[in-house]
């Protein structure tokens, strides 16, 4: 998990950077997914060395940046329409929110195979 939450955090950088470039730096709210990109990438350094520190912060970002995401997330059909007041933020917050989801699902998955080791590891040292 510590590399895929560095790998994350490097996405999610570039994300914020080319929507920030593509708005012609209009705003450094595009900037976002690149400042939760920063933080989910130094979770990552971290989980290196200490792996359940580092990814449990990881995921708690990933779900703060979730619920960050949502309310440009709902504009999405305000984007198809041709409607929305700022298309890039919700296209931005969009791949963002994705991009969580999928994290915290591989992370959540990654902690019950954990315990499930940790389980039967414990039941055959019983067993001796």
């Amino acid at each position: 998990m510590p590399r895929t939450t560095i790998g994350l955090g490097i996405v999610l950088i570039a994300v914020g950077v080319i929507a920030y470039v593509a708005t012609a730096f209009a705003s450094w709210t595009a900037l976002i997914p690149a400042i939760l990109g920063a933080v989910i990438l130094i979770c990552g350094l971290i989980g290196l060395k200490n792996q359940k520190l580092g990814i449990h912060i990881a995921l708690v970002v990933a779900i703060l940046g979730i619920f960050g995401t949502a309310m440009n997330v709902m504009q999405v059909g305000a984007l198809i329409a041709g409607e929305a007041e700022r298309p890039a933020a919700v296209i931005t917050s969009i791949i963002t929110f994705v991009l969580l989801i999928v994290y915290v699902v591989m992370g959540v998955r990654s902690f019950i195979a954990a315990r499930r080791w940790k389980n039967s590891a414990q039941a055959e040292t019983a067993q001796r």
